[in-house]
C-alpha cells in the first residue's frame, strides 16, 4: 500500500470485468498491458481494481487488509473466486453439430461455421473440413 504509482502511469483501458465473462481473458489482457508499461508488481495490484465493475469491486474490497503479498497472489484469489465463469473449451467434433438451416444461404452458414471454428484452440483441419461438408 505504501508503494507509489509513477506519475506518468496510465491505467489500462479495458472492458471492466463484470464477474460473468472469462476471467482468464481479462487477466491475460491486463497482464499484457501492464507488461507494455513495465509496471511494478505494486502498481499492478493498485491498477487491477480499476478494471473491475462495481459488483466485482465489492469482492476486492472484502479482502482482508494486508493479505495480498503480490499480484500473483491477487490473481490466484481472483481466479479462485470467479473461476466458474471460465469459458468452456470447445473441440473440433463440436463442429459436427453445425448444420445449414433450411432456407439459410451458404454465406450465412459459412459465417456461423467459421465463428465456431475460431473458438476451437487445437483444431484438426481434416475434422473441420469433414464438419463443414457434413453440415451442408
Amino acid at each position: 500500500m505504501k508503494a507509489k504509482v509513477p506519475k506518468d502511469f496510465k491505467a489500462p483501458d479495458l472492458t471492466p470485468y463484470d464477474g460473468m465473462s472469462d476471467l482468464s481473458h481479462h487477466l491475460s489482457n491486463f497482464g499484457s498491458r501492464m507488461y507494455l508499461t513495465d509496471a511494478s508488481d505494486a502498481t499492478r495490484c493498485k491498477a487491477f481494481p480499476t478494471t473491475l465493475t462495481k459488483i466485482v469491486i465489492k469482492w476486492f474490497d472484502s479482502l482482508p487488509p494486508r493479505t495480498i503479498t503480490s499480484f500473483d497472489d491477487l490473481a490466484k484469489k481472483f481466479q479462485a473466486r470467479f473461476s466458474i465463469q471460465k469459458d468452456k473449451t470447445k473441440h473440433t467434433p463440436s463442429l459436427l453439430g453445425i448444420k445449414q438451416e433450411d432456407r439459410e444461404n451458404l454465406r450465412s452458414y459459412m459465417k456461423r461455421f467459421n465463428k465456431a471454428y475460431l473458438d476451437i484452440q487445437n483444431f484438426l483441419t481434416e475434422a473441420a473440413i469433414m464438419g463443414l461438408i457434413n453440415g451442408l
